[in-house]
């Protein structure tokens, strides 16, 4: 029911599941028995999920050749990719269950600081500039960083923990129709193959 993704969540956290072994095995039984790409195999996922993708891209960055977290931050405390990792995370500023600034009570790092860590892990330079901008949604992007990586967070003002371009949810906040994540992180993903 939950992913280990360091500082979230529930049962998997608590009883220390090792989800990123369950993943590296996962993909070599993939790769026995069908025919994979190796060179673009990408990870996304919103909430619990975000928060793997961000763990995923720390441990198994030698695998995993970019990823594309949702409404989720790193939560873990050592990150020390193998490689530059590209990352395009997107959140909403309203935020509820995963808040934009961050929850010390929860062990959430704030959205800008794990835009920031990022960067500085991918050995970005110069600043972020303004790559896509549509009424409430703006991305900001690192562009150069080492190996061709890149660095992008996608802000919703008023965002809750939805899927931007996705199915509204109500209960979780607004949801942007200004921006849809899944093609955004296709163009991304298309774009950042493995080295």
């Amino acid at each position: 029911a939950s992913w280990n993704a360091g500082a979230c969540c529930g049962d998997a956290v608590k009883t220390q599941k090792n989800d990123v072994g369950f993943v590296s095995a996962l993909l070599d039984v993939l790769e026995d028995r069908l025919c994979v790409d190796d060179k673009r195999v990408f990870s996304t996922g919103m909430s619990n999920g975000a928060f793997l993708s961000h763990r995923l891209a720390c441990e198994l960055g030698a695998r995993i050749a970019a990823v594309a977290p949702v409404a989720g931050v790193l939560g873990v405390q050592s990150c020390t990719p193998p490689r530059p990792v590209p990352v395009m995370h997107f959140h909403g500023t309203l935020d509820a269950l995963v808040p934009y600034a961050g929850s010390t009570a929860l062990g959430f790092i704030p959205v800008p600081d794990s835009f920031s860590g990022w960067a500085k892990r991918d050995g970005c330079t110069a600043q972020p500039v303004t790559t896509y901008d549509k009424l409430d949604t703006q991305c900001s992007t690192y562009e150069h960083c080492d190996a061709g990586s890149e660095v992008t967070l996608c802000t919703v003002k008023g965002g809750g923990h939805t899927w931007p371009g996705g199915l509204p949810v109500p209960a979780l906040g607004y949801t942007t129709r200004n921006l849809d994540a899944t093609d955004a992180m296709w163009d991304f993903f298309v774009k950042h193959p493995m080295p």
